[in-house]
């Protein structure tokens, strides 16, 4: 593999990774070391960070109880944003996704807004919270000359319904929405034409406000695998 193509996986994969962090609120479980070791493997693999900045993740990781656990948290997400930074400077410019910061509500506007621009034919949106936000500030922004799925849990989104209606009568665009299983819907997801994935940090109800975030395209294999699986539950979804 060449260093222009290592790159650009390791900047894929640690995008994905880092958009699914998970939840160190509680104690640490087998997912939670998981996580860790993949980043950390990819971080060493790419040559993102320092040998100081790498010691102090490993030493960050291994104190995840006790007074200092926030702390070592912050420690290792830092670090991890840091060799994302690094990987989206080497990688080409037409794979950079968007690490968006809390409070930067125009930085989500415009990065949801580029992956949504690449659709030709179809844009597909898995957001298990989707309420009106959705439709109002992100779906909009899709080329008008495209279709527009989204796909939502039945126990929430009660603002969905009457924004669905509001489309349908003032948009030309086609939209459909769909209601899944609570156990079915996970993923926060943007999928262009049933080929590329993008896999959001946060849902559209939530995106910059409180935390930061990020936006980035998935790998082709493991894209595909997430477009093909979320197609099969479209099929049963039950129409708003």
């Amino acid at each position: 593999m060449s260093d222009a193509l290592a790159i650009e996986a390791i900047y894929l994969r640690l995008g994905s990774l880092i958009a699914e962090t998970p939840d160190f609120k509680g104690d640490p479980v087998s997912e939670t070391y998981r996580w860790i070791a993949q980043v950390l493997t990819l971080i060493e693999a790419g040559s993102l960070v320092d040998k100081a900045s790498i010691g102090f993740f490993k030493v960050s990781s291994q104190n995840l109880q006790g007074p200092l656990r926030d702390t070592n948290v912050g420690s290792i997400l830092a670090i991890a944003h840091q060799a994302l930074a690094k990987a989206e400077f080497q990688a080409p410019a037409e794979l950079h996704g968007a690490f968006i910061a809390a409070g930067h509500s125009f930085d989500a506007f415009a990065a949801v807004g580029k992956a949504l621009g690449t659709a030709s034919k179809d844009v597909f949106i898995i957001d298990p919270f989707a309420d009106a936000k959705l439709l109002t500030d992100y779906a909009v922004l899709a080329p008008e000359t495209v279709s527009v799925r989204v796909f939502a849990r039945a126990t929430y989104g009660n603002s969905l319904r009457p924004a669905v209606e509001h489309w349908k009568q003032q948009m030309k665009q086609p939209l459909e929405v769909r209601i899944g299983a609570p156990a079915v819907l996970h993923d926060r997801l943007i999928l262009i034409d049933a080929k590329t994935a993008f896999v959001l940090g946060q849902s559209f109800k939530d995106l910059a406000t409180r935390a930061h975030t990020s936006l980035v395209r998935m790998p082709p294999e493991a894209g595909k695998l997430k477009i093909d699986a979320y197609e099969v539950m479209w099929s049963s979804g039950t129409p708003l």
